[in-house]
């Protein structure tokens, strides 16, 4: 990215000093993905969130001499399909490695993870990257590696008493790490790069990826470099919320180095850690000295090994390559696709819909439910009326208490015209508000029903000409805008409430010359 001006957040670092057009931004995404699976990766304790502390701990889990690891067959399949997806080229054979480190709340003295010999390597994602105020487009990312792995456990540090204690259910976990080439530049791109991740993982099923449990992990990579030199120092920035924090977090970290440098400092090789309140990265610690992990075949697990032949079948012993890739459902991609030849719907719009799942749910049960409703119709008023409400409530569409069938009975009245878009608009509040009660009484309730009848129409135009006599005099000296001034009187006299298509007939009869 060429920073000739940087986009700042209220805590952004001041770059006056930042020479412009020489700077360049990279960033790799390391994210972790836990596999949806009933039980952990190589036990058969649950995995459930939030399970009373240390329930779900098997005797592996908590490192008990003499038990040995199994491994799970599904989380193999969720990551053989996962890999398919995104483009991967799954091996014939992989292996797991010990990695070897020391924490509390890791009982082993070792991570079981796939060093040397991964599951998949080589695949790739492409995307839509979303930035307010420009065009959409689309970026590319190289996977260099997906690879199974199990979690850590978790301390939990206690202020009060001044110590910590170790809740063992996350160990075991069932992980995918996918690991990303450095071939983002912003914030930007790398928030949309997680999101599309999400939709893809969630398409298949193979990962909730709920951030707020932790079922979705991210790790950013950032570093800047003068255009044509090479990559420089980078650092690695951890403990990054959601995806909203992804952008914010990458694009803080930027501006930090370029001021840096600017100042004349020296970009360390250091964590940092994101501080969502303060909308900050903070240092952790250095990188400078490589920690050697001592990393170590594991003795206690064969090679794993899947049929690549096309035509295959999974066998008890075996996995078919070819037979999982036949379960893999229509990826986000595509559906768009779909989108724009099915239903002649702009780029811009597939891309928000499948964006957001249940807006693409509600449209296409709507569509298929109204077929002689417009398809703008119905996609306008979920995005531009339904999105747009949630979104001043700072409240995830998903969680909006809105269902399906209210929404079609909402574009019902409106495409019937017993309401309005302003009615509609209202609609959508009182409904969230009022889940259980139906559409048509909210509008008897609140006597929302627009006004059709002539009579009533001309009443209120009779009054709107009176009000608004210099309007008047200018639309009939030719002046057509100024019939909008006439036509906004009727709205205020009816609170809303008046089929403007009418409204403006009539005022271009009771306006029209009369002829001598």
């Amino acid at each position: 990215m060429h920073y000739s001006i940087i986009r700042r957040l209220a805590t952004q670092p001041k770059l006056a000093n930042v020479p412009k057009r020489k700077w360049k931004s990279v960033v790799g995404l390391e994210v972790h993905a836990q596999i949806a699976s009933a039980s952990k990766l190589f036990s058969g304790s649950g995995s459930s969130f939030g399970a009373p502390l240390n329930s779900s701990v098997a005797f592996f889990d908590a490192s008990i001499p003499g038990t040995l690891p199994v491994l799970n067959r599904k989380c193999v399949e969720s990551g053989i399909k996962t890999s398919l997806a995104l483009g991967c080229r799954v091996n014939e054979v992989s292996m797991f490695d010990r990695k070897h480190y020391f924490y509390a709340d890791l009982p082993n003295g070792y991570q079981i993870t796939q060093q040397r010999a991964a599951l998949a390597n080589d695949g790739k994602m492409t995307f839509p990257v979303i930035t307010p105020g420009k065009k959409v487009y689309y970026k590319t990312a190289k996977l260099l590696q997906l690879q199974l792995e199990q979690d850590s456990g978790k301390s939990l540090h206690d202020d009060y008493l001044k110590r910590s204690l170790v809740d063992l259910n996350r160990a075991g976990l069932p992980l995918m790490e996918l690991v990303f080439a450095p071939d983002l530049e912003t914030g930007e791109e790398a928030a949309s790069l997680v999101k599309e991740l999400m939709l893809i993982l969630r398409r298949l099923q193979t990962c909730s990826c709920k951030m707020e449990e932790g079922a979705l992990r991210v790790d950013a990579n950032i570093s800047i470099h003068l255009e044509g030199d090479p990559l420089g120092v980078r650092t690695e920035v951890k403990n990054i919320g959601s995806v909203r924090s992804i952008s914010q977090a990458i694009t803080y970290e930027i501006n930090r180095q370029l001021e840096t440098v600017a100042n004349g400092g020296v970009i360390t090789n250091e964590t940092r850690n994101w501080d969502a309140e303060n909308r900050r990265t903070v240092a952790m610690r250095d990188k400078e000295v490589l920690q050697d992990y001592r990393f170590m075949p594991e003795p206690n697990l064969p090679p794993l090994h899947v049929n690549l032949k096309p035509g295959s079948k999974s066998t008890e012993d075996l996995l078919s390559v070819a037979a999982l890739s036949l379960e893999i459902p229509e990826l986000p991609e595509d559906t768009r696709q779909r989108l724009l030849e099915q239903y002649n719907l702009n780029a811009e719009t597939a891309i928000i819909l499948v964006n957001e799942p249940i807006l693409l749910d509600n449209f296409l049960s709507i569509s298929r439910s109204l077929s002689d409703m417009p398809n703008k119709v119905i996609y306008n008023f979920l995005i531009n009326d339904l999105l747009t409400y949630c979104n001043k409530l700072n409240l995830d569409v998903e969680k909006c208490s809105i269902s399906a069938d209210g929404l079609k009975d909402i574009l019902k009245c409106l495409h019937s015209e017993q309401i309005n878009l302003q009615a509609a608009r209202q609609l959508i509040e009182l409904l969230h508000n009022n889940p259980k009660v139906k559409v048509n009484e909210l509008i008897e309730l609140h006597n929302l029903q627009q006004i059709c009848s002539p009579e009533e129409i001309e009443e209120l135009c009779q009054q709107a000409i009176a009000n608004q006599a210099k309007a008047v005099q200018q639309y009939q000296k030719g002046k057509a805008k100024a019939l909008f001034a006439i036509v906004g009187e009727v709205a205020k006299l009816s609170a809303q409430k008046a089929n403007m298509k009418l409204v403006v007939q009539c005022l271009e009869k009771l306006l029209k010359p009369s002829k001598k």
